[in-house]
């Protein structure tokens, strides 16, 4: 399936139906597809050729995700990027892929003004909403152009280029190909509650998680609503206005909702999936919001290079038969899905039995078609016949997938491994904790000493020797955190992402202020 085929789905069940919402207004699927016929012919006209990388760079905006799929009738490559990242991450990630042609908003045009320059391959420029010197005005660009079916052939299955968020070095790209989304697109909807046309939130930006599970939604003939601010007031707002009933948050975000003073005034009725993922959530906030916001939670595991649904937990997962909270899974990632191989292997490539750690490894047609330009880190990520994760865990014996912790933030102390995940979430169960991060640091007596920073919650207050007592109480001593500090906040990555690398440049700084 081409990503046009979800817009033209949702259309055939509905022309006038409301696609896309923002502020107030909203475009139906047939506005949607005539806006889409323009643009893929605009591209055309503007030297545009399938297998052309087109980048948009832009806040969530109805107009910007249209062009998603103006780009896909065109038969070239989206490739989104992401607004939150600094100039030189942008330039690097276009460069990357090969872009030569960008679409942004106006607010972007300082960041625009700036990198173009340095992208003699960048021959146009498009501005969505405003007049920016060196770009023309969407507008313009549209002109006369009749909204009539529109679309050229694409050269290959390549849809998409994602910039990986790699906190250290360049980024890679990730390719994804038709058939990886439409499995994922396959596996969304098979795995979570979709009892009527769905009507979905999105507050993460579209260029992330929130962006690919919007063709689930679009297959089914549902209504987009797109914030364009994360402003969790609005998001409550806004599901109860317009009866939401599937939406994404990462964990850090729920903690802020749950936090919330209009979260219990507020009507979740109509919720029928909140999704969470991209990090792991603490098992005491998850019975918190299984309890508060409803018995609705989704937990998806994935990332870039194998899209959101390699294991799921759906929201009936979360409980018994009988109904109480099944706690000995809300630490899971859930199962592997049904169209996803997953195992556990070793260094040398051996798959491990049921219980033993070690890599998180994944076959099927979700994953990549590997990354761009790069054959080295393609073979290196897919050696032994497998994608390699990064992420270590285990499969219990009614396979559930557990993931433990980054291979490359395992802690190594007096010859012992400790998994970050498993301190944090000792931590986390702390009621004055919001969130953590758990490292490890040189040490010249244990090799390195667990250490934990720690976010408590505004109006609490908890000391450095409570803490290490309270994760006494739950893990061996060699697990229990040897340094603990106690920070206003946590630095996030652009979608709400604890940095490790950035805490661990803070505490080995020699006068950091913590």
């Amino acid at each position: 399936m081409r990503l046009t085929d979800y817009l033209d789905k949702g259309a055939s069940l509905g022309p006038a139906a409301p696609c896309l919402t923002a502020g107030g207004q909203s475009r139906t699927y047939q506005e949607v597809q005539q806006l889409s016929w323009q643009v893929a012919r605009a591209l055309h006209l503007s030297g545009v050729r399938p297998g052309d990388k087109v980048a948009i760079l832009s806040a969530n905006d109805i107009t910007a995700f249209t062009c998603v799929f103006g780009i896909a009738r065109a038969g070239a490559v989206w490739c989104p990027i992401n607004p939150r990242n600094d100039a030189a991450e942008n330039r690097d990630l276009l460069e990357l892929f090969d872009c030569t042609y960008l679409i942004f908003q106006e607010s972007f045009a300082p960041l625009v003004k700036e990198i173009l320059p340095q992208l003699p391959g960048v021959t146009t420029a498009i501005c969505l909403d405003g007049a920016v010197e060196g770009a023309i005005g969407f507008a313009e660009w549209i002109g006369r152009i009749p909204p009539t079916p529109w679309q050229a052939d694409p050269i290959d299955d390549l849809v998409m280029l994602v910039g990986t968020g790699g906190t250290t070095g360049r980024p890679k790209g990730v390719r994804l190909t038709g058939h990886s989304i439409e499995t994922m697109t396959a596996l969304t909807l098979m795995s979570y509650p979709f009892d009527e046309r769905p009507r979905y939130l999105a507050l993460a930006p579209l260029t992330h998680a929130a962006g690919v599970l919007c063709f689930p939604i679009l297959a089914l003939g549902g209504e987009i609503v797109i914030l364009p601010a994360p402003d969790l007031g609005d998001y409550l707002h806004r599901i109860e206005q317009h009866r939401i009933t599937h939406s994404f948050l990462p964990p850090t975000l729920i903690y802020m909702l749950l936090d919330h003073p209009a979260l219990s005034s507020t009507d979740l009725s109509s919720l029928q999936c909140l999704w969470y993922g991209a990090a792991p959530m603490s098992t005491t906030r998850l019975t918190e919001a299984l309890d508060r916001i409803g018995p609705v939670m989704g937990q998806l595991f994935g990332q870039s290079e194998a899209p959101m649904m390699v294991s799921t937990l759906s929201p009936a997962d979360h409980f018994h038969r009988d109904g109480t909270i099944a706690t000995e899974r809300l630490a899971s990632a859930g199962r592997p899905t049904p169209l996803t191989q997953v195992a556990i292997m070793d260094d040398a490539g051996n798959l491990l039995p049921t219980g033993e750690r070690g890599e998180i490894v994944v076959k099927g047609p979700l994953v990549m078609a590997g990354y761009h330009n790069n054959p080295e880190a393609t073979a290196d990520v897919s050696r032994y016949g497998w994608h390699h994760t990064g992420d270590i865990g285990y499969l219990d014996a009614d396979n559930y997938l557990f993931v433990v912790d980054r291979a490359k933030d395992m802690i190594i102390t007096g010859g012992f491994n400790v998994y970050s995940a498993e301190v944090e979430q000792a931590l986390l169960s702390h009621p004055a904790v919001q969130d953590c991060a758990v490292i490890g640091l040189p040490d010249d007596k244990w090799g390195e000493r667990v250490t934990a920073v720690v976010q408590l919650h505004a109006g609490h207050t908890a000391t450095a020797d409570e803490l290490r007592a309270h994760a006494r109480s739950l893990l061996s001593g060699v697990k229990s955190p040897k340094q603990v500090e106690i920070w206003s906040d946590l630095p996030r990555s652009k979608i709400g992402k604890v940095l490790k690398p950035d805490i661990r440049t803070r505490l080995r700084a020699p006068h950091s202020s913590l």
